[in-house]
């Protein structure tokens, strides 16, 4: 298995509720392709650098995830298609 760092940006209006659960669909993204969650950091709302789908801010999550390249693949082609999702960034963890 791989290590991977996943940061993504979600939408600014989403509750708090909203927030927990899009995280929690993320996260089972990666669960469910056999891989697993081994860390996760919220930094909360931030403003974001540049203007993003007419939103200034963001909602930033930076997950830690071992699994193999196939369930990166999956996450990537659903969070592509998430409207909740402003960006994403997936980097490759060397320990």
């Amino acid at each position: 298995m791989t290590n991977y760092e996943i940061m993504y940006v979600l939408m600014p209006n989403l509750d708090a509720d909203g927030i927990k659960a899009e995280i929690v669909n993320l996260n089972k993204i990666i669960t469910d392709n056999g891989g697993k969650v081994t860390g996760s950091n919220e930094w909360g709302m931030r403003d974001l650098a540049y203007v993003i789908k007419k939103q200034t801010k963001g909602y930033y999550v930076v997950a830690q995830v071992s699994c193999e390249p196939k369930a990166i693949n999956e996450f990537d082609r659903i969070v592509r298609l998430d409207p909740k999702v402003l960006r994403f960034l997936i980097t490759v963890a060397h320990k």
